[in-house]
């Protein structure tokens, strides 16, 4: 007979959040040095960068099932070592197809932990009869902000980018032999096919997760280029978009879990895509780089809680085993992810920036009108 996940489980399922974004967004800071190592191209880095979402966008499907057959905890440790086992690598690496290689290990690695630590996160959160997805979503940011900030607090600090990366991983390493004893030695039940074709409310969460990471992917990859190139703000100082929408994200997740108890979760869906819907509008078509940074804000914000209320939402679903709908919701985010900074450089390049993030807002729209399904 299967225990119940208590405390103890909750604190271990915000641990492995954490350091699936601290892995990741260490990664960020090692690609202009992988960059300068192989000497590829801005396209050629372009196409390097996709190797990462192609591994972990190939793993995922097969996370549900790994999960269903020997537990999250064997998973997500198997997942874990890979990945703080290649990330050095990725700092050291000169030879183009090693470091193909590599980073396609990399993503395989964080696309499992995604996976199977999504499954643990509905599992407990379930068990604990009360929301908490937004609060270990809130951890995966706040391990990302972290990451990022400590690989460059090493780098400044004249560490070699592979020393810094050593620490990283040892960090990781480090935070899972913590929490180990304590994630789950199950998954979800084994019953029923090991792959599937996403339908019903699956797809409909699917599609919604599409549009949520199509939107953050958008901020991240274009705010800066829009506020240098539109809102002639330095160059030195265009990372401020995604940095507005970053904190608050992590500050509406962080405090997320009390929102949607109060607002109650279809509530929060069709708000919360308004207001990021709102941010896009008030950044794209105010002339002042301030309000662009509030636009931004408005963005993390209204999206920060919605993609933990959908994943919660796959947990009271019946149409499909979770085993087979995690993976399936993660895999259609992470598709959103990459197409969607490809997507709104065609849409850019044929009308104007600000037009695609007004067909972003409009799709976030869409999102709040679905709400009712939920």
């Amino acid at each position: 007979m299967q225990w119940r996940p208590g405390r103890p489980e909750q604190r271990a399922t915000r641990v492995v959040f954490f350091i699936t974004g601290f892995g990741y967004s260490a990664w960020a800071a090692l690609v202009p040095f992988a960059k300068a190592h192989t000497g590829v191209s801005e396209g050629g880095l372009g196409l390097l960068l996709l190797c990462l979402g192609l591994g972990s966008i190939v793993t995922m499907p097969l996370s549900g099932a790994l999960t269903a057959r020997f537990g999250c905890r064997a998973v997500m440790l198997v997942a874990a070592l890979v990945v703080a086992a290649t990330l050095p690598m990725l700092s050291l690496l000169a030879s183009l197809p090693l470091l193909v290689m590599a980073l396609i290990l990399f993503g395989a690695g964080l696309g499992a932990m995604d996976v199977a630590m999504n499954i643990q996160a509905i599992i407990v959160e379930r068990a604990s009869g009360r929301a908490m997805m937004s609060g270990f979503h809130g951890l995966f940011s706040l391990g990302g902000i972290a990451g990022a900030g400590g690989m460059a607090a090493l780098l400044s600090a004249g560490a070699t980018p592979p020393q810094a990366s050593l620490c990283v991983s040892l960090g990781i390493l480090l935070a899972l032999a913590l929490a180990a004893a304590k994630l789950l030695p199950f998954g979800s039940p084994a019953d029923g096919p090991a792959f599937a074709i996403p339908h019903g409310i699956v797809l409909l969460i699917g599609a919604l997760c599409f549009v949520l990471f199509l939107a953050e992917g958008a901020v991240l990859d274009w705010s800066g280029v829009f506020l240098t190139n539109v809102r002639h703000v330095p160059t030195s100082y265009a990372g401020l978009g995604y940095a507005a929408f970053a904190t608050t994200m992590t500050v509406g997740r962080l405090a997320g879990d009390r929102i949607v108890e109060r607002l109650e979760p279809r509530r929060v869906v069709m708000l919360g895509s308004l207001l990021a819907a709102a941010g896009f509008v008030i950044a794209s078509w105010i002339p002042s780089w301030e309000m662009a940074l509030l636009g931004y804000g408005l963005v993390g914000a209204g999206c920060a809680n919605i993609v933990p209320v959908l994943f919660s939402a796959v947990g009271r679903q019946s149409a499909m085993p979770e085993k087979l709908a995690v993976p399936a919701i993660t895999s259609l985010g992470y598709a959103g992810m990459l197409a969607g900074p490809a997507g709104i450089g065609f849409v850019a390049h044929w009308t104007s920036l600000p037009a695609a993030f007004a067909i972003l807002a409009a799709l976030l729209i869409a999102v709040s009108l679905s709400a009712r399904a939920l």
